[in-house]
């Protein structure tokens, strides 16, 4: 990709980060009402969450430790092009969601942290089922950097949506595992 393209592909990463703030922004100014608009699994209205979850956010502080990894892995997959990074986005977001509404526990589930263990299962992932050079070198740094973010599949804290860290996964290794190209 020429600079001038990875350069407005990383401005969709730009883009996306400052819907996450607008939106965070009306949630607070609301009373973070839009956290009605979350999945609420098993639930018709929850449905109606799953593409608007990724973008509602409990507090200022959950939204700063998201926008981080937005970033950084989104701007990874982003450095294949715009539509590789729309194309992933979209599916860990729909298909991470369902699984989410599938088998969540009935609580409100919101945030942008699906999203990323998807673009950190996809990345990951990626390197092992394409087994290119440029794949593999941005799996490890990928695992080198975010290996952690392991733990965050397993049931900790009550507060804290493992179901969609989980989901969220799977939904990237999958996206990964039948990219196109």
């Amino acid at each position: 990709m020429n600079d001038q393209g990875a350069n407005h592909s990383f401005s969709l990463i730009i883009y996306f980060v400052a819907t996450l703030w607008a939106v965070e922004a009306v949630n607070f100014l609301t009373g973070y009402e839009l956290i009605r608009w979350g999945i609420l699994p098993r639930t018709v209205k929850g449905l109606v969450g799953i593409p608007l979850s990724p973008f509602i956010h409990t507090g200022i502080m959950h939204l700063i430790l998201n926008t981080g990894p937005i970033i950084i892995l989104g701007g990874l997959i982003c450095w294949r092009g715009k539509w590789i990074f729309l194309e992933v986005t979209f599916f860990i977001i729909l298909v991470g969601g369902l699984g989410l509404w599938i088998i969540g526990r009935s609580s409100y589930h919101v945030g942008a942290s699906g999203l990323i263990f998807g673009y950190f299962g996809y990345l990951v992932s990626r390197g092992i089922f394409k087994k290119s050079i440029s794949s593999l070198i941005v799996s490890l740094i990928t695992v080198f950097a975010y290996g952690g973010l392991i733990w965050g599949l397993l049931p900790t804290y009550y507060w804290i949506s493992w179901e969609g860290h989980l989901c969220g996964f799977v939904a990237g290794i999958v996206a990964a595992r039948f990219e196109r190209s």
